[in-house]
Parts: C-alpha cells; sequence; structure tokens
C-alpha cells in the first residue's frame, strides 16, 4: 500500500495480527530444565507463562502467569533469553510472538514448593537435556536446547518455529 494514506484505524486493521505469550526457563541448581506438563495435552511440556492479558507488559505476563501456574515468582527484574516467533498454523490464524525470560535456578526446596494449577498443568520434571530430547518434539528440543545455550553464553536468540 505505499503511496496511500489511510487513517490510523484503517491502516492498523491492515497489519498482521498476533499474540503474545512470555514465560520463564528455569532450571534446578545443576542446570537441568524444568518444565510442566500440559493438562489439555499430556505430550506438551511447557514452562511457566502464558498468554499476555490487555494492559499487560510481556515482564508482567510471565510473572503472573508463573505465579498462578506454579505458585512461585520468579525473577526480580526482567533478563531476555530468547524471542519466539511462530506463523499461524492449523486452527490457530494469527502470528504468536513469544518473550522467555530467565526465571533463575532453583534449589530443591523452591522445586518441592510448586503448586501447580491443575486446570493447566498435571505435573512438573526436572531432566538434562540429553533425558528432555527422548520427550519432546524436535521443534520444542531445539527451542529448549537454544534457550540453555542462550542463558549459557549470557547472551538472547532468536528463533523461528
Amino acid at each position: 500500500m505505499s503511496g496511500t494514506w489511510l487513517p490510523p484505524e484503517e491502516y492498523i486493521a491492515t497489519l498482521p495480527k498476533a499474540t503474545v505469550y512470555a514465560c520463564f526457563y528455569v532450571t534446578d541448581l545443576d542446570d537441568r530444565p524444568l518444565q510442566l506438563r500440559a493438562t489439555r495435552d499430556p505430550s506438551l511440556w511447557q514452562w511457566p507463562g502464558g498468554n499476555m492479558d490487555p494492559g499487560e507488559t510481556p515482564w508482567q505476563c510471565a510473572v503472573r502467569e508463573c505465579v498462578e501456574e506454579t505458585g512461585l515468582r520468579l525473577g526480580d527484574r526482567p533478563r531476555l533469553l530468547a524471542m519466539h516467533f511462530m506463523p499461524p498454523t492449523g486452527t490457530w490464524t494469527t502470528n504468536k510472538v513469544g518473550f522467555v525470560f530467565d526465571g533463575g535456578r532453583l534449589a530443591q526446596d523452591q522445586i518441592d514448593a510448586i503448586v501447580l494449577d491443575p486446570d493447566e498443568h498435571t505435573e512438573l520434571s526436572v531432566r538434562s537435556l540429553e533425558e528432555w530430547q527422548k520427550d519432546l518434539s524436535a521443534a520444542a528440543f531445539h527451542r529448549l536446547a537454544a534457550v540453555a545455550q542462550a542463558r549459557s553464553a549470557s547472551t538472547v536468540c532468536y528463533l523461528e518455529h
């Protein structure tokens, strides 16, 4: 539409739509990632997090969702580990953009204190990357390994799915 000026409300209607999620990458003290098994799809393992509510920032979303899903308030300030972009697929008709924040390393007593929301997750598991690879799809394991590497290298990674 180059060269054609539109009022803001009309221009905005032409832009791609997206939902935004935010979550925490969390490990135990031995850097073994913690993930939660989704209630709606038992084959799906997730990090504590979810979709952003209106008026929230990605950081606020990650904190809120983590508290709702685990009872834990992680991180005292944002440290971004990854940005994740997914195009529309199947019945999901919008782009999806994700922010993965560093939730830190938890001691065993902190992990034991997690209380899962049964409407969201049925169990939690802490495993090495090698152990996770056995139970994750190739794409999910690639995302997990890339985020683990980003944390290890003190950098941020960009992922497309």
